[in-house]
C-alpha cells in the first residue's frame, strides 16, 4: 500500500476536488446535502442522483444545495435512468449515499428498503461498469451492517456481516453485493476502485429525519414539548456529519490513485471511549439548548432496534490518516448551535458553510 495519508490529505489543503466531475446519490438527503455543500466549496463540479426532496422542512431545500450543480431527481431502483444519468455525466469519482435509512421505517417498507438498498447499489455499480471516466467509488452502508451479538468489543471490517431487522440486514446485503461486483468485475486494469465506508449515527444541523435522537429532541423543544425517547439505556456512536464525510473524501483520493489495497471496506466512527448511552446524549443537548429542555421516556413499540453498538477505525486511522476532528460533545455544541441560529433566522447555507470552515481549520490543525 502506497504511503499513509493525512488526515486532510486530498480534501482541502491542496487542489485535488477542483474541476473534479462527482457524481453523489442521494445528495437530497442530510448526509448528502452536507457532502455536496463541501465538493462544491471544493470546487468539484458536482451531479447529484437522488429522489425529489421530502417533508416540509428538508436541508437540501433550506441551503440552496442544487442551485450550484447537476440535479437529476431519478429513482435508483430505475435501472435505464441511472444508467443514462452516470453515463451522460461521466463521473471520475462517486459517492453513492442514496438509500433507505430508517430503522423504523423498513419495519414498515421491507420490500422497498431491500430494493433500495440492495438492488439500488447493485443498478449503480453496474452503471458505472459502463462508464469508463469513473476512478473512485466510495458506497457508503452503515455501521448497522455487522452482525450484533453484543459484544464488548467493538466491531472490524472483517467481522461477520448480518442484521435482525430490515435495515441492518439490507446493509449488510449491499456491502456482500458491492464485495461482489469489485472481484467479479472491477479487477481489470484500468477499471474504478469500489470501497464500502461504515459509519455510525451521525448528527449536525438540518437534519428533520423522522424516528431520529437528534432532530426528534430540536423538534420537540423548538414546539415547547416534553422530548419522547425510546431507548434511554442504548450505547450507539453519535458523530457529527463531517467527521465521517471527511473520511470518505480521503478515501476517495486513495482510490483514484488505482492503489488497489484501498478497494476495501472502512469503518468511521468516534473513539471507543467517546460513545454515550442515549440518555446522556439527551441530557447534554438539553443542557446546551436550555429553556426548561426535557425528555421523558416513550414506549419502543417493541420495534428491535441495537442497544449496543460500535466499530473499530483503527484502520482508517492508521493507513488513511482518518481520524474524527470533534469530540461527542463539541459535535452536539455544533449541532444544536445550527438549530438555534437557523430557528432565529439564519440562513442555513451560510450555516453549513461557516461551520464547514471551522471543521476545516480544525482537521488542518490537527
Amino acid at each position: 500500500m502506497g504511503k499513509r495519508a493525512s488526515a486532510m490529505d486530498g480534501c482541502h489543503v491542496n487542489t485535488f476536488w477542483r474541476g473534479r466531475r462527482v457524481l453523489v446519490t442521494g445528495h437530497t438527503g442530510f448526509k448528502g446535502s452536507w457532502l455536496c455543500a463541501w465538493l462544491r466549496r471544493a470546487g468539484a463540479e458536482v451531479c447529484g442522483v437522488a429522489l425529489p426532496p421530502e417533508g416540509p422542512r428538508n436541508l437540501c431545500v433550506a441551503a440552496g444545495i442544487e442551485a450550484n450543480m447537476v440535479s437529476l431527481h431519478i429513482d435508483i431502483r430505475n435501472a435505464p435512468l441511472l444508467t443514462d444519468a452516470v453515463s451522460d455525466f461521466a463521473p471520475q469519482i462517486v459517492f453513492h449515499l442514496a438509500a433507505q435509512s430508517l430503522v423504523r421505517k423498513s419495519f414498515r417498507e421491507p420490500v422497498e428498503t431491500f430494493e433500495t438498498n440492495v438492488l439500488g447499489t447493485i443498478n449503480l455499480l453496474q452503471a458505472i461498469r459502463a462508464t469508463p471516466s469513473a476512478r473512485a467509488v466510495v458506497i457508503v452502508t452503515s455501521d448497522k451492517c455487522y452482525e450484533n451479538i453484543k459484544s464488548p468489543w467493538a466491531y472490524r471490517e472483517n467481522d461477520r456481516l448480518g442484521g435482525d431487522d430490515p435495515y441492518s440486514a439490507s446493509k449488510a446485503c449491499a456491502e456482500i453485493a458491492a464485495a461482489s461486483w469489485r472481484a467479479s468485475f472491477f479487477k481489470a486494469g484500468g477499471a474504478a476502485s469500489i470501497a464500502t465506508a461504515r459509519a455510525g449515527n451521525v448528527i449536525g444541523g438540518g437534519d428533520w429525519s423522522e424516528d431520529r435522537l437528534v432532530p426528534d429532541c430540536i423538534l420537540a423543544w423548538q414546539a415547547g414539548r416534553v422530548a419522547a425517547i425510546r431507548h434511554p439505556h442504548a450505547t450507539r456512536p453519535r458523530q457529527h456529519v463531517l467527521d465521517p464525510l471527511n473520511g470518505y473524501m480521503i478515501l476517495a483520493k486513495r482510490l483514484c490513485m488505482q492503489d488497489a489495497a484501498y478497494a476495501r471496506a472502512w469503518n468511521f466512527g468516534p473513539a471507543h471511549d467517546d460513545i454515550w448511552p442515549v440518555a446522556r446524549v439527551a441530557d447534554a443537548m438539553a443542557s446546551i439548548w436550555g429553556e426548561a429542555a426535557a425528555w421523558s421516556r416513550a414506549d419502543a413499540q417493541g420495534v428491535h432496534e441495537a442497544e449496543q453498538l460500535a466499530v473499530d477505525s483503527t484502520l482508517s486511522r492508521t493507513l488513511l490518516g482518518w481520524k474524527p476532528c470533534l469530540s461527542t460533545n463539541e459535535a452536539l455544541s455544533w449541532t444544536v448551535d445550527w438549530y438555534r441560529r437557523h430557528q432565529q433566522g439564519a440562513d442555513a447555507a451560510s450555516l453549513m458553510n461557516e461551520q464547514i470552515a471551522a471543521f476545516v481549520q480544525r482537521a488542518e490543525a490537527a
